[in-house]
């Protein structure tokens, strides 16, 4: 459900060609640049992209679309941070009798995210963690091993009593929890020049029929914008002058109640859609990486079979991502030219990635589907999360959370097997109380728009930052989320 390292093209308001086509007289010296950039020869690739910015012939469009390849190719070094010696120095502190030959083994059996950069081979910053994901062989050997059978249990006990409640009263909303949380979004020293201003966007609860009774405590600075409470990304907006040593940090507390959701769904009692509705179409077309490519035609033919109930369809493709997707760690996500497809290919993603996959495959079945995501906030497990919602008449938008169906068939084995099924049964149409859900979709725009490359314009949960001068990107920045339970009469 983590998501390190992720951001996708943006410019101004966005841009979702991967990589970028420009209409410039030196084309072949831009493709030339990305052939560079592909051999691994980043120092070159960015030289040259660099002497095309103030030809005449470029327009102010295409040079912001180079500038931003530029940028990409930053990213992608910040991503790729480890060396093969410091990586196995990690490992030889996590993986019992590991030796280096059995190290290069795995190097070349492409058990890591890898890619030669400048002359150097180089490993996406999450590499260890993510070998125990993929590889449940060697993850028996990790040191030490991690025991999270109180998570799951308490998991697991939250599932059934929604469950429960939502059966007795005859509603999918129950159980009510509150939360006080306070949020910090710090631009690290050296971020911006003293004195100038910075501003920020940070997210903040939207209004659901299972989120609502949000308040705003307090504010370090006037907030300048509030986003409506249906927006479809939900920001406070804020801006304050940086401090004597070019950082700042912004910090906002607030209130909010969310309700545990369970639909007791029933094939038969399907309506068909109407397929002229406008939230029909937006939500069944293709958008930025949901791309009906021919693997996932092929896929959908191979899940669906002959079914034509959406209920059973989008059942299917759960239980199939449930069953065939590993989780990883996720590298920045301007990385990959169609997040789905990457997800579908490598065969693991990140709990985005892997809501991407299902999203894409409903759609592509004519399954109305739309991203949500914010924070996941349960005792001892907080983290940034994506899942999803579809459409299904007479229900309604119903929750469905693959993460959680992958987590519950492969990670939690601390739990016998009717267990981990009654959670993965549980995230299809259930969801518990502990989130904080900012968006509705994704690839949305802020507001106020922002000036420079967003970090992160799929998702918004870390929130954002920029100076007069550009952005300030994750790694001049850092956030937090404290979250408080109030216990209710």
């Amino acid at each position: 459900m983590i998501r390190y390292f992720r951001f996708v093209f943006f410019v101004a308001a966005f841009v979702s060609l991967t990589p970028f086509r420009v209409c410039i007289s030196q084309t072949k010296t831009y493709n030339d640049a990305l052939r560079l950039e592909d051999e691994g020869k980043f120092a070159e690739a960015t030289s040259m992209l660099s002497g095309l910015i103030g030809e005449t012939s470029v327009s102010p469009a295409d040079s912001e679309k180079i500038l931003y390849e530029i940028e990409r190719m930053r990213r992608i070094r910040i991503d790729y941070s480890l060396t093969a010696d410091e990586l196995y120095s990690q490992l030889e502190r996590t993986v019992r009798d590991i030796t280096r030959p059995e190290f290069d083994g795995w190097i070349r059996d492409g058990k890591f995210d890898a890619r030669i950069i400048n002359d150097t081979l180089r490993f996406v910053g999450t590499s260890r963690s993510n070998l125990f994901f993929r590889n449940p062989e060697i993850a028996d050997r990790r040191l030490p091993l991690p025991d999270q059978r109180a998570f799951h249990t308490a998991l697991l006990r939250d599932c059934i009593s929604i469950e429960k409640a939502a059966d007795s009263l005859g509603t999918p909303y129950v159980l009510p929890k509150d939360f006080n949380v306070t949020m910090n979004l710090t631009a690290d020293s050296g971020a911006a020049v003293p004195g100038e201003i910075i501003r920020a966007w940070l997210p903040i609860p939207r209004e659901f029929p299972f989120q609502v009774n949000y308040r705003l405590a307090s504010c370090s600075s006037r907030p300048l914008n509030i986003s409506s409470p249906g927006s479809t990304i939900r920001s406070l907006y804020m801006e304050q002058p940086a401090d004597s040593t070019g950082g700042s940090d912004f910090k906002i507390s607030y209130k909010y109640r969310t309700l545990g959701v369970h639909f007791n769904l029933d094939r038969n009692k399907i309506l068909p859609y109407d397929t002229t509705d406008s939230v029909f179409k937006k939500f069944t077309s293709k958008s930025p990486n949901i791309i009906f490519t021919d693997k996932i035609k092929r896929l959908s033919t191979e899940i669906i079979g002959n079914e034509t109930n959406p209920l059973m369809k989008a059942r299917k493709i759960y239980d199939w991502v449930s069953g065939n997707i590993k989780y990883s760690f996720a590298r920045e996500y301007s990385t990959i030219s169609n997040i789905s497809d990457y997800c579908l290919t490598k065969e693991y993603g990140d709990c985005g990635q892997e809501a991407m996959l299902f999203i894409t495959l409903c759609r592509y079945n004519g399954i109305p589907a739309r991203w949500q995501s914010g924070w996941f906030t349960f005792p001892n497990a907080k983290d940034i999360h994506d899942w999803t919602e579809i459409y299904l008449p007479p229900y309604g938008w119903v929750p469905v959370d693959p993460y959680m169906g992958i987590a519950a068939t492969r990670y939690m084995n601390d739990l016998t097997e009717k267990e981990r099924e009654t959670i993965r049964d549980f995230y299809f149409g259930g969801l518990d109380q502990y989130r904080m859900s900012a968006n509705s979709d994704n690839n949305q725009s802020l507001s106020p728009v922002k000036k420079f490359f967003r970090s992160d314009n799929v998702d918004f949960q870390r929130g954002e930052l920029e100076s007069k001068t550009g952005n300030i990107y994750f790694n001049k920045s850092d956030y937090d989320l404290s979250v408080e339970e109030v216990t209710l009469r």
